[in-house]
């Protein structure tokens, strides 16, 4: 699995790296800080990843943002799993209206942070099957 994940906190990063490591999950990462440099890396890269996932609150320019940046650009069919701090009602409802495919609250526990794993590998391994 080819993941994007943007994400400004290094603990979050390397809580999310240790729970697919921990579930055994074959991957490979890249991380990007801010928000409004995802369009222009995506634009380069060379192997688009399988899902993002993508904070709300980053520097430069909000997860919500980037959200509608990217469902309205060619990287449209690419799963987006928002995995914030927020659990807010509003914050929910605009990210599933705008396209994510998914809206998680950042787990406080090891537990958490394992099923999180386990939710975004079910949803890239069901977009790569319907991209075949």
């Amino acid at each position: 699995m080819n993941i994007l994940l943007v994400e400004d906190d290094p603990d979050d990063v390397e809580l999310l790296l240790e729970a697919l490591h921990d579930n055994n999950i074959e991957f490979m990462m890249e991380s990007i800080k801010e928000g409004d440099k995802v369009l222009s890396y995506l634009e380069l890269c060379k192997n688009l990843p399988d899902i993002i996932i993508l904070d709300l609150n980053l520097p430069k320019m909000h997860g919500r943002e980037v959200l509608i940046s990217l469902k309205g650009s060619r990287f449209s069919v690419i799963p987006v799993v928002i995995l914030t701090t927020s659990s807010s009602r509003e914050d929910i409802d605009f990210c599933l209206k705008s396209g994510a495919d998914t809206f998680i609250s950042k787990p406080s526990t090891v537990e958490g942070f394992n099923k999180t794993v386990m939710t975004i590998a079910a949803i890239a391994s069901q977009t790569e099957k319907h991209l075949r």
